[in-house]
């Protein structure tokens, strides 16, 4: 199971969101859809589906929380991808772009830039952000989806802090490259991070400062879910990470630099998916009160003992 999926908050979309993702992107599938009744937001919808091999999980929760582009996707468009054409990669891009930015917003358009012959970041229909690239058939290859950070506002200045932090917490972590802005990139402050990547278990990541103005930051509207083998594990990821104790509810929190996670067990999961409609309702309403996720209670409740 990937440890580490990110996870998007919709009002009532999640289920069509997905279905539509899997439509603009290749190898991709809706893999479940589960109704967890009777929660503060009503009845909800539980997504798990999966994009070229990345896999995502989504929820209808309400209005509470929107997506926002402090947390975005880039796709990278490899070639080699693409049987070694360029050509075909360039066609495949330019395709997601236009399915992506219908009913959406361009932040930055589809072209040419110095890092990329042709790169776009589009806020799509949902107001989930993509970075799609057209990536150079060379050095270590990435995965096609990878989840990215920015880091703007109080948060600016901060990205190589962050990933330092990562890299500590999770035993199997790695450093990739790291750019930082030179001089004359005002407002952004020289030696900050232009660009970075680093991998967490088997997830790589990307992350960026950013001190221009932008009226969003990190929020729970896309958070990372932590799939955690037992208690302990649940135990040692929650100290980690948790920073702000009023935001641990349901297994979620929010670490020092404001980003969302959620620490789950795989059981959680399993039960979620595989349990009749009796099991799920036990189960839903066993987590709901719970700031820390506790494993036995749970199964419990499923075993409805």
């Amino acid at each position: 199971m990937q440890k580490i999926v990110p996870h998007l908050w919709f009002d009532k979309e999640a289920a069509e969101a997905a279905e539509f993702y899997a439509s603009v992107f290749p190898e991709s599938r809706v893999m479940s859809v589960t109704r967890m009744e009777d929660t503060p937001s009503g009845d909800a919808d539980m997504v798990i589906f999966e994009l070229w091999g990345q896999k995502f999980m989504a929820i209808s929760a309400g209005p509470i929380f929107k997506p926002n582009p402090s947390i975005s996707f880039m796709v990278n468009f490899d070639p080699l991808l693409f049987g070694g054409s360029k050509e075909s990669a360039r066609a495949k891009i330019d395709e997601v772009w236009n399915k992506l930015a219908d009913g959406g917003n361009a932040l930055m358009p589809i072209g040419e830039y110095p890092f990329s012959e042709r790169y776009g970041w589009v806020q799509d229909r949902y107001g989930v952000s993509w970075q799609l690239i057209l990536t150079k058939a060379e050095g270590e290859p990435r995965p096609p989806i990878i989840t990215s950070l920015l880091f703007v506002g109080d948060q600016c200045g901060r990205a190589e802090e962050a990933i330092n932090f990562y890299c500590s917490v999770f035993e199997k972590s790695k450093l990739g490259s790291l750019h930082r802005y030179p001089e004359g990139h005002t407002p952004d402050k020289p030696g900050t991070v232009m660009f970075a990547d680093f991998k967490l278990e088997d997830s790589w990541f990307t992350a960026m400062d950013s001190a221009h103005q932008h009226k969003f930051g990190f929020n729970e509207g896309i958070s990372l879910v932590v799939n955690c083998d037992d208690q302990e594990e649940l135990d040692y990821f929650t100290q980690k990470l948790s920073a702000v104790p009023e935001a641990e509810q349901c297994g979620w929190i929010k670490d020092k630099f404001g980003v969302s996670w959620q620490i789950s067990p795989v059981e959680l999961e399993e039960m979620m998916v595989n349990g009749t409609r009796e099991q799920v309702n036990r189960v839903t309403q066993a987590f709901m009160p719970m700031k820390r996720l506790q494993i036995a209670p749970l199964k419990r409740a499923f075993e409805g003992v």
